[in-house]
């Protein structure tokens, strides 16, 4: 069995990878400086997710899909103008991100239980990452409760 991924599940992670990678963009925009550092490190982690992810499907003779989702297009405009509308913006913005985090994270470990054990271990090299933004995260949503 190769050890390349199913064209159709790969093309999923890298748009929804893609829609929180614009998710991180937009909210970097809006947010205070220091925390714009912290969402631009993991914008450039999930650049790095989406190439490897990228690079596996060309391997495998397949295309691999360079735009995210029309909702997740949608989302990021509807959750930049609700963001315009709250108290404290950076906390907002914490949120929605470490809400889409886990999500992508969950993709892929459904993703990996799935694949074949040979396939899944494209997917496990991309885990320490996904943990990686995972515990910025919900390192700053906790402090942002307060």
């Amino acid at each position: 069995m190769p050890r390349h991924l199913p064209a159709l599940t790969c093309d999923a992670l890298i748009r929804r990878s893609i829609d929180l990678r614009q998710l991180y963009r937009h909210a970097a925009t809006a947010c205070e400086p220091g925390l714009r550092m912290v969402l631009n490190d993991n914008v450039h982690t999930l650049d790095l997710l989406i190439a490897d992810l990228q690079a596996q499907l060309h391997a495998s003779g397949g295309g691999a899909c360079v735009h995210g989702s029309w909702r997740g297009t949608v989302h990021r405009h509807l959750a930049g103008w609700l963001m315009r509308a709250a108290a404290r913006r950076d906390h907002a913005w914490i949120r929605a991100l470490a809400h889409g985090e886990s999500a992508l994270l969950q993709r892929f470990e459904q993703a990996i239980a799935a694949a074949p054990a040979e396939s899944a271990l494209v997917l496990r090299r991309q885990l320490p990452r996904l943990h990686g933004i995972h515990l910025d995260m919900h390192s700053l949503a906790g402090t942002a409760r307060y």
